[in-house]
């Protein structure tokens, strides 16, 4: 089910300090930086699955490669019967059918545009079951063995993402990988610890040329650990922004998992260019 969620929030979306405030008749307010507390509530509600097409707002500095203060995020949330998997695997056919499409649909723009900029050919994986999938510790062993001091208990870095791409394109001859397992505390708040480790997370990023294109992981819906949760990194639940949100899984919630792309990013890192 298509969605359009509220822009204007009464607390930061992501529960980082990235957010514009407004302020909105006396009254402290936020620009959305996603609508994932909308996607959850509605799979709370009943709905399978839901997805939004729409600008999102993050106050960090535009003056990079990776950065926007506003852009077009593809969201998209749904439950999931045995594993968080599920959801991973079906955004990854999703992917693929996205980058074949734009390399049949728009070959010649494409070509065009790596001619005036110098930019190689996206190596596309030919079916789904080649899109290498690595757990954190394996992308961070891979990087240590290059020659990177990096622990699997940090996030690692947009240089360091870079040289991972490499070396992946150099192991794999693809463009396109997925990081799954983060560790647990460099994600956000409602992201389901690991089954098996707790220190980790059932969470995934999507990687084009090295870059992240799509941030996911499978959704805290107990609403016991969500509170816990948001105790635990000092967010307060019971908040007047927060409050709607964690009573919706008071009722009862199916496991689910989602993920947003950046729409200017997947065109960015498809066609090559440097910002």
């Amino acid at each position: 089910m298509k969605i359009d969620t509220p822009k204007l929030v009464g607390e930061p979306s992501e529960g980082g300090s990235e957010v514009f405030t407004v302020d909105y008749f006396g009254k402290k307010v936020y620009l959305a930086q996603s609508p994932q507390a909308y996607k959850q509530m509605l799979i709370a509600a009943g709905y399978e699955r839901v997805f939004e097409t729409a600008p999102v707002f993050r106050a960090e500095n535009s003056n990079t490669s990776r950065h926007l203060t506003e852009y077009t995020s593809l969201d998209l949330e749904m439950e999931f019967e045995n594993d968080y998997t599920e959801v991973m695997f079906l955004i990854r056919d999703l992917l693929l059918y996205i980058l074949n499409g734009l390399r049949t649909r728009y070959q010649k723009q494409t070509e065009r545009v790596r001619k005036e900029y110098k930019a190689p050919p996206f190596k596309v994986p030919a079916k789904p079951e080649d899109v290498p999938i690595l757990s954190f510790a394996e992308g961070v062993k891979l990087l240590n063995e290059a020659g990177v001091s990096i622990s699997e208990d940090e996030d690692i870095n947009s240089t360091q993402e870079k040289l991972l791409g490499t070396i992946i394109q150099s192991k794999y001859n693809t463009d396109f990988y997925i990081l799954k397992e983060y560790p647990l505390d460099v994600r956000a708040f409602y992201t389901m610890p690991s089954a098996t480790n707790p220190k980790f997370s059932h969470s995934y990023d999507f990687m084009m040329r090295g870059q992240e294109v799509l941030s996911g992981a499978q959704r805290i819906h107990d609403h016991d650990l969500l509170r816990e949760r948001m105790l635990h990194l000092g967010l307060e639940p019971d908040s007047l922004g927060f409050r709607d949100y964690v009573q919706a899984f008071g009722y009862g919630c199916p496991p689910h998992a989602g993920g947003a792309f950046g729409a200017e990013r997947v065109v960015l890192n498809w066609l090559g260019l440097g910002t």
